[in-house]
């Protein structure tokens, strides 16, 4: 009768993990932080959130929240852009990697999650961070690139 007890306990509380598992997702309508940068920055986030594409990578446009111009995504959290970020500290790094990605400066920082992309030499920074499936793929940045480029001037 002990046991018969404890299973009742133990019942609900499984019920209770289950759902928690079941309402965890990576999808990229979690919320996501936005960044809070000056106003001058936050007028050219606007307008490169204008000149985004509908799709990056062959995945649909899918938002984060809360809902912001500072912020977009692409697929089930597999690409996404803040902009107007802080300087990321591995900017100061002299073994930093960089790539350019048509004639936009990007720094490369290596996650397990998946890397991450800071634009540099921009008058303000974006962000991109990409799922794990682009461990080795900057393809998405031959996407976003063009947006960047057009909306967020060079400082050199």
């Amino acid at each position: 009768m002990t046991s018969f007890r404890r299973r009742p306990l133990f019942l609900p509380a499984l019920a209770v993990l289950v759902a928690a598992t079941g309402c965890s997702s990576t999808d990229v309508s979690e919320s996501i932080a936005v960044p809070s940068p000056p106003a001058e920055e936050a007028a050219l986030c606007r307008a490169l959130d204008a000149e985004l594409p509908d799709s990056v990578a062959g995945q649909d446009r899918d938002d984060p929240e809360p809902s912001s111009d500072l912020t977009a995504g692409w697929g089930d959290a597999a690409i996404v852009l803040r902009c107007g970020v802080p300087r990321p500290v591995g900017m100061s790094d002299p073994q930093g990697q960089g790539v350019d990605v048509n004639g936009v400066n990007w720094l490369l920082e290596e996650r397990d999650a998946g890397p991450r992309f800071t634009t540099t030499y921009r008058e303000t920074y974006v962000e991109v961070t990409l799922g794990e499936q682009y461990l080795h793929d900057i393809g998405p940045l031959t996407e976003l690139a063009g947006p960047v480029k057009k909306t967020v001037p060079a400082t050199l």
